[in-house]
């Protein structure tokens, strides 16, 4: 294989790789070291996360666990609206809204 030295001079760069070589990871998204063997030799390609990589996929994997909204709390708003008991505070509502419309801008 041709070195970066080669590239810059001009040199054709030429490479050969079979279809044999699979990487497998898991469905979840974790990340693990994984090594693929390389055309020709001993050599390996190898992969590595950061312990910051593999915190974040920690976090990643423990927030999709997680129910995205509380079933408990929708069911009590369905039934204090079906009751007319919900009661809606505008001022609240509108400095939400505009709240919102300011974070907008910032994008």
């Amino acid at each position: 294989m041709a070195s970066i030295d080669q590239l810059r001079s001009g040199h054709p760069m030429t490479t050969a790789r079979s279809n044999n070589n699979s990487i497998s990871g898991s469905a979840s998204g974790s990340a693990k070291n994984q090594q693929v063997a390389a055309p020709g030799g001993g050599q390996k390609d190898a992969v590595s996360l950061s312990s910051q990589g593999k915190a974040a996929g920690q976090i990643h994997q423990q927030l999709a666990a997680e129910p995205s909204f509380d079933n408990a709390k929708v069911a009590a708003i369905k039934d204090a609206i079906s009751n007319g008991e919900y009661k809606i505070d505008a001022d609240k509502l509108a400095s939400n809204m505009l709240k919102f419309e300011d974070e907008l801008q910032g994008l």
